[in-house]
């Protein structure tokens, strides 16, 4: 018996050692998560931001002084020892989240999750993310060896970190997934910048809009799409000469859309990015010297996607927001110069119709076949055989659909056309901003960006502002693009590119300032094609009249329209919809809505009821309007929000006003404001019950979600912030502003900014996410900007990164 129980217990450790060292499902090793010396326990301490560290390869010391706010002030004596440190400090203070985000972007996600990221990772090998980033790669290698050499001293850096590490000082991210870091390389950057253009130009309805066309016709097509909308207030002022354009639009061939169906498409980057940004004149600061701000609206996310640094040599001296991955500051200024971007969203990617032969080796051009490249692709899956998928190329781009993905069609497919698998050399233009000295510098660090198509405001000490909208542009014949085409037909191929002089720009406008909100980007006098991309038509509209309205505006006045909650969206409808609805037959619980809809005063602050009940209230009224495009058999465009509210008030007795359902009877939208009210009504009823309120705080319930979205404890739920889409403070559930900038250009420069989240991504550190609710109360930080290596009385830390010698 007693040996029995000695088996049993023997059994019994074998069982909890296997379990403990043993991946189980979602879950890790359990020993090794929680084991004292090299478990999650060693992830609770702050970063070390004292001392001295060795690194190899640096020439010569570099001085990082840390303020209260764990920003790291960078001083190196030259560009190589620069972002050498650069890397280190991102990868010291965000390591998992510069590796997992290219991961993401390579299309690797299989190797962390196992099968169930295998759909996602095809998607992204399919989108051709991989092949982006080697054509940056090979376009540095041939042309520019300087920059490439600056992206190696980066993954130096990051390496360098890497290789100081213990298993124990992994962060938390490595030992919940059960994984740990690998080595950096220069190409990881290039994918980290393919991973923004995606999110940033990664978007279209090509194949959608093909669909729809073929559902309602062209007429009805052009009047709920329209290239422009009958108000017009574009990125660059109406008034702009474009005289001296002297290469033409190209010529229409008279081709014809390819009316092909397509049951689901690849998922699409989130329509919201985009941002603000704007500058006034000297003129129009009461300081008497420009000013600028920059507000892009992204996910909200823990880690951050910004880190903020002061990176400084002996010639230059730049202050801002970078993104971990990648080199140099991406918002920010220097001492002469100040910028910032939001998303142009140009269409930059078109879709073509490939027939081949019957081994599918060739495919049709131009009377004859062309030969098909093949890409395989490799995607390893965590405990399980790997995954190949061979994806064809023309030379188009990479056929994304075809008989092994989403499409059941034997000998054709759909290859992809996008200015991101181009190649170019974006990181040179961050480079060449952080040192440049005036407007001639500005516009000759642009010339290097390809893609995601971006408007880069500028402002300087010279008392110069400017604006362009800078990408590479496809030169096309007018509604190229816009639906799918013949691929064996070469009209239909791009023919040139717009000329980068030619660009969209202004400098120094008669109306004293410059702004862009995702906006057209012009009106119908420029030259060329340029399709509406869904443009934002509330937030410019607000910004700029606040611009016209007075003569003179302060750093408080940025401010103020950083966090402005005006919903015009609401006010162009929520009036005709009150005063054209019959509300004879409401309830007394819907009345007491219709009340607290009347005393609306269209703004969104977090107190208040009126957001909650317009949500409610317009989401009910565009899926009765548009319940013509809810099918799960076919990819369907959704109509343009302004054109919807266009036609609601000016052809409310359209037939799109019609509910499917009930053919029998004749809606109007006036009718449909009844019937969405009362649903709406409905459902606010049970928020209260559930929730005690529908103010516009617990409604939204704003949060910044880890990364890995299922670790509620490393988020943040109900922070307290107002906004929402297509409202200057663009905050939503999840997405928002993710970095706020003010820059006043005095000598030097004097700067502002705030983000949500925090310098560390280790969620044990009190850096983590610090800056939250300042942020959500629309408060801001002054950034110290440290005109040399000496200490001063805003450092509270200072680390000495030191040459690694030989022994």
């Amino acid at each position: 018996m007693k040996y029995a129980k000695l088996l049993l217990s023997l059994l019994g450790t074998l069982g909890i050692f296997f379990l403990l060292n043993t991946k189980i499902g979602a879950l890790p090793p359990l020993g090794k998560f929680l084991s004292p010396a090299s478990g999650i326990w060693q992830n609770e301490t702050d970063e070390s931001i004292s001392g001295e560290v060795m690194i190899p390869g640096l020439q010569e010391e570099v001085v990082v002084h840390y303020d209260a706010q764990l920003i790291p002030h960078v001083f190196a004596q030259n560009d190589h020892d620069l972002y050498k440190a650069q890397g280190y400090l991102t990868a010291k203070h965000r390591l998992w989240q510069i590796e997992f985000q290219t991961y993401a972007a390579s299309g690797r996600l299989s190797e962390i999750f196992g099968e169930g990221a295998l759909e996602y990772d095809r998607t992204e090998r399919r989108r051709g993310m991989g092949y982006g980033a080697d054509q940056a790669m090979a376009y540095m290698e041939k042309y520019d060896q300087e920059t490439l050499a600056f992206v190696q001293d980066y993954a130096d850096g990051v390496n360098a970190y890497i290789n100081q590490l213990e298993p124990e000082d992994y962060p938390v991210e490595y030992k919940l997934l059960d994984y740990k870091p690998e080595a950096w390389t220069a190409k990881k950057t290039a994918l980290l910048l393919m991973y923004m253009t995606k999110m940033l130009a990664g978007g279209d309805d090509d194949l959608e809009y093909t669909n729809t066309l073929r559902l309602i016709g062209k007429e009805n097509f052009d009047l709920l799409f329209p290239d422009f909308f009958d108000v017009n207030d574009p990125v660059i002022p109406k008034e702009t000469d474009w005289s001296f354009i002297d290469v033409p639009q190209t010529p229409s061939p008279g081709s014809e859309a390819v009316l092909d169906t397509i049951k689901e498409t690849i998922s699409k980057p989130n329509p919201d990015n985009g941002s603000n940004n704007w500058a006034v004149s000297g003129a129009k600061s009461s300081t008497g010297n420009p000013i600028l701000a920059n507000d892009p609206h992204l996910g909200l996310n823990l880690p951050s996607i910004w880190f903020v640094m002061q990176l400084s040599t002996p010639e230059y001296n730049a202050f801002g927001a970078t993104i971990p991955g990648a080199l140099g500051v991406i918002s920010g200024f220097n001492q002469h110069i100040s910028w910032g971007e939001t998303n142009a969203t140009r269409d930059v990617i078109d879709w073509y119709k490939i027939e081949f032969n019957q081994d599918r080796t060739q495919y049709q051009y131009d009377g004859s076949w062309k030969d098909v490249k093949v890409r395989v692709e490799e995607i390893k899956i965590k405990n399980q055989a790997a995954y190949i998928d061979s994806v064809l190329y023309t030379h188009h781009g990479p056929v994304v659909y075809d008989k092994n993905f989403k499409s059941d069609s034997e000998w054709s497919g759909y290859a992809m056309k996008w200015v991101g698998h181009e190649g170019g050399n974006n990181q040179k233009t961050f480079l060449q901003l952080n040192r440049a000295k005036n407007y001639e510098d500005y516009t000759a660090a642009l010339q290097y960006w390809n893609a995601p198509a971006q408007n880069f405001v500028f402002a300087s000490t010279e008392g110069d502002i400017a604006l362009w909208i800078q990408g590479k542009f496809p030169n096309k014949w007018e509604g190229q693009g816009k639906f799918l085409m013949d691929g064996s037909k070469p009209e239909n191929d791009w023919q040139s590119y717009i000329p980068q002089a030619y660009n969209a720009h202004t400098k120094n406008p008669e109306r004293g300032f410059v702004s862009s909100a995702n906006q057209h980007p012009v009106d119908e006098a420029y030259p060329y094609y340029v399709f509406n991309d869904g443009y934002e038509t509330y937030r410019n509209r607000v910004i700029n009249d606040f611009f016209n309205s007075k003569e003179e505006f302060s750093i408080q006045d940025f401010k103020d329209l950083h966090n402005n909650n005006d919903n015009l969206k609401a006010a162009e409808l929520v009036p005709y919809m009150l005063e054209t609805m019959d509300a004879s037959g409401l309830t007394a619980d819907e009345k007491v809505i219709y009340e607290e809809m009347k005393a609306w005063k269209f703004n969104n602050d977090i107190d208040e009821v009126g957001p909650s009940i317009w949500r409610q209230w317009y989401g009910k009224l565009y899926g009765l309007v548009w319940d013509e495009f809810d099918s799960e058999e076919t990819a369907l465009a959704s109509p343009y929000t302004y054109q919807t509210i266009y036609l609601l008030k000016n052809q409310g007795d359209h037939k799109f006003m019609d509910i499917v359902e009930t053919e029998d009877k004749t809606e109007t939208a006036q009718d449909l404001f009844l019937l969405a009210f009362k649903e709406a009504a409905a459902r606010l009823k049970e928020i209260k019950e559930e929730e005690g309120s529908y103010t516009w705080a617990n409604y939204k319930g704003t949060y910044a979600g880890h990364l890995l979205q299922g670790l509620p404890a490393f988020s943040r739920f109900d922070i307290p912030i107002g906004g929402d889409r297509n409202i200057v403070n663009a905050t939503s559930e999840n997405h928002g502003p993710s970095w706020r900038m003010i820059v006043e250009m005095s000598s030097p420069p004097t700067a502002l900014g705030i983000y949500p989240g925090g310098q560390s991504g280790n969620p044990g550190s009190k850096y983590y996410d610090d800056f939250i609710d300042d942020w959500a109360a629309g408060e801001y930080h002054s950034l110290n900007f440290l005109q040399s290596s000496e200490k001063t009385d805003k450092v509270i830390e200072t680390q000495t990164l030191k040459p690694a010698r030989d022994e």
